[in-house]
């Protein structure tokens, strides 16, 4: 098996931007959808993926209308679950608590929502799952994060230390091996 190029697109701007959208199912601007097009025209991918959640899924879809290519939904690469907080805006949210949750993830998961190790370890598996050619994925940012955990073994203080906005590309080259391991090539924010 040899390497090989693995693109992670944040999808574009939501309708209502500024809210912990987790699992919500809010749908994208036009603008955030051109935006994504935008990153994705110099791209050379074989395979297109996207979560199920509208604001990737229909980026994907017109990436892919452009391309010939039917996006292949894989829910694993869906947001963290903010449980309670999902759908509110940040200043919504008890500040100590944000700051415990931001802090550590994964002991101070946001209430009945998902621990950051329960995210790591379905992206972990999709990752592992992806056919070893040229990949775009059109996610989001929690996901990005935990990819890039995975695969370049970022601890949690650190996958917080930089922006990820929306339509941020992250390219990627992917090493096989028993668990496979990347190299950051570009970061596009």
């Amino acid at each position: 098996m040899t390497d090989f190029a693995l693109y992670l697109l944040r999808h574009g701007a939501p309708e209502t931007p500024g809210l912990l959208m987790g699992r919500s199912d809010g749908l994208p601007t036009p603008a955030g959808i051109a935006a994504c097009l935008d990153q994705a025209d110099g791209l050379d991918f074989a395979t297109l993926i996207a979560s199920d959640l509208a604001r990737s899924r229909l980026a994907a879809e017109a990436i892919g209308a452009r391309r010939d290519i039917a996006p292949v939904i894989d829910p694993r690469w869906r947001e963290l679950d903010f449980g309670d907080w999902d759908g509110q805006p940040a200043s919504a949210v008890p500040p100590d608590a944000l700051a415990q949750f931001w802090g550590d993830p994964d002991t101070n998961p946001p209430p009945n929502g998902e621990r950051w190790s329960t995210l790591l370890t379905r992206v972990g598996a999709a990752i592992e799952a992806i056919d070893p050619r040229p990949t775009l994925i059109v996610t989001h940012g929690g996901a990005m994060r935990a990819a890039l955990s995975y695969l370049c073994g970022f601890d949690q203080r650190q996958i917080w230390s930089f922006e990820l906005g929306y339509a941020a590309l992250i390219s990627l080259r992917i090493w096989p091996g028993e668990r496979r391991s990347a190299q950051i090539v570009g970061l596009w924010p």
